[in-house]
């Protein structure tokens, strides 16, 4: 019998690194409109890999994984290559990109959601506002901790301390009060570690999301911007829109992120996480947290909530196909993740929640238990915002195994401050896989 003939043309194909969840969001999107993925999964047994058909095992800094993934020895050549994590070393792909790979979002881009550093250096030659911050000397612990001692006098005493690289989920973020809060860390950046850096600790009364896509040929297009709801440094639920949000100020969060896209040269989708805070005169305004260049855990709402969900558009936008509308398709749109679970399997609960909660639009991840994981969120959209978040956490409680929501739906007031869990980021060293880093 001879051997299967592979065609060498046919629909395009997007290579992704990485194979988590936000890979695994993306296959729906890619079946709709024709595109094949293949996607480079650490584990055959990893999320992407249960629903998309040609999933190699590799790992993102294996150089050979890469280049198989994008050319394999039999099968159709990638269009394009993308990611679902930023952690790929950016001299391959520079040398992708000089032997005809197109790369997207390209490493010039993707170092500044690498290294916030880079990132910080670069947002504040932009203009754009971001809280004050400085890096810590590397040179020797001494010195790392007397420019740390000299910040927390300049801000009032407390400041928040990141590592520059690796963090994720609010690890690798620390609020200070002393360098000794941080004694361990300025040891391993002796021993080879990330570089540190520190910010203020600012006092906002939310958190808020932008959320954006570009295409290389310069089309933006913007989504609703949303309020983020974080606990123990993770996001547990996301209100779309972001309730009381003045018109202007949802204009210049939105205004914020294009300048971001464009002043980086961002190709996909582009999350930009910012702070509320009072102005000078106290009106709201906002500053500049983090970004992420993918599809965000901030942008899952999109998927029942929106024209377009962010997954859809990502792969729009790294094909440089014209983007889709990004309207809202309900008044409210409410996601609440899945943060760990007491059951062994959370299809158990399915039976339970859907009858229970049938507007639920239920996505889970395929992944093993393990507390404060995230393996899946829980999408309602309604007219009434109070009662679409409170069956939100009601479903996504009855994932987790519990009888009734942990934390009222209630605790944060449509349009005010946040509960106490997102005042202040804590948490120590990134731990996890590479593709878990991605704070999907």
């Amino acid at each position: 019998m001879s051997a299967p003939q592979i065609r060498e043309s046919g629909p395009p194909v997007v290579a992704v690194v990485g194979g988590g969840q936000l890979a695994r969001m993306m296959a729906p999107a890619a079946g709709e409109l024709g595109i094949r993925l293949r996607v480079l999964v650490e584990d055959p047994a990893s999320s992407a890999a249960q629903v998309v058909t040609d999933a190699p095992v590799g790992i993102a800094s294996d150089e050979a994984a890469i280049r198989s993934l994008i050319a394999p020895a039999t099968g159709q050549a990638a269009s394009v290559l993308t990611f679902e994590h930023e952690h790929v070393p950016n001299a391959l792909l520079t040398d992708l990109i000089e032997h005809g790979t197109p790369v997207r979002p390209g490493p010039h881009a993707l170092v500044q959601a690498q290294d916030k550093i880079v990132m910080r250096q670069r947002l504040t030659e932009l203009g754009v506002p971001c809280p004050r911050w400085a890096p810590l000397p590397a040179s020797s612990p001494e010195e790392g901790r007397a420019a740390l001692a000299a910040f927390l006098d300049e801000v009032g005493g407390s400041a928040v301390v990141k590592t520059s690289r690796g963090g994720y989920d609010g690890k690798g973020v620390r609020v200070v009060t002393s360098p000794d809060d941080v004694a361990d860390w300025f040891a391993a950046v002796a021993d080879g570690g990330p570089q540190l850096l520190v910010e203020e600790k600012v006092p906002f009364t939310r958190e808020l999301a932008a959320l954006v896509a570009r295409r290389p040929s310069g089309e933006v297009r913007a989504w609703p911007v949303v309020e983020s709801i974080q606990r123990d440094g993770v996001c547990s639920e996301v209100i779309a829109p972001a309730p009381g949000l003045s018109a202007a100020l949802d204009a210049r969060a939105r205004e914020i992120a294009t300048t971001v896209a464009e002043g980086l040269d961002v190709t996909g989708v582009l999350a930009v996480e910012m702070f509320e805070v009072p102005g000078p005169d106290g009106t709201p305004t906002v500053l500049v947290n983090e970004l992420a260049m993918r599809p965000h855990n901030s942008g899952h709402w999109t998927i029942d909530g929106a024209v377009t969900s962010q997954f859809e558009q990502h792969l729009r936008a790294v094909l440089d196909l014209p983007l889709g509308a990004t309207e809202p398709t309900a008044t409210w749109t409410v996601m609440a993740n899945v943060l760990g679970s007491t059951l062994d399997e959370l299809t158990d609960a399915l039976p339970g929640v859907l009858a229970a909660y049938p507007e639920a639009r239920v996505n889970l991840y395929g992944k093993g238990v393990r507390p404060g994981r995230k393996l899946g969120h829980v999408n309602v959209s309604g007219a009434d915002l109070e009662s679409v978040r409170a069956r939100a956490a009601a479903a996504a409680a009855l994932l987790r195994g519990e009888e009734t929501p942990a934390g009222s739906a209630g605790s944060t007031s449509a349009g005010g401050a946040t509960g106490t869990e997102s005042d202040e980021t804590t948490g120590g060293e990134a731990a996890g896989t590479t593709e878990e880093r991605a704070n999907a």
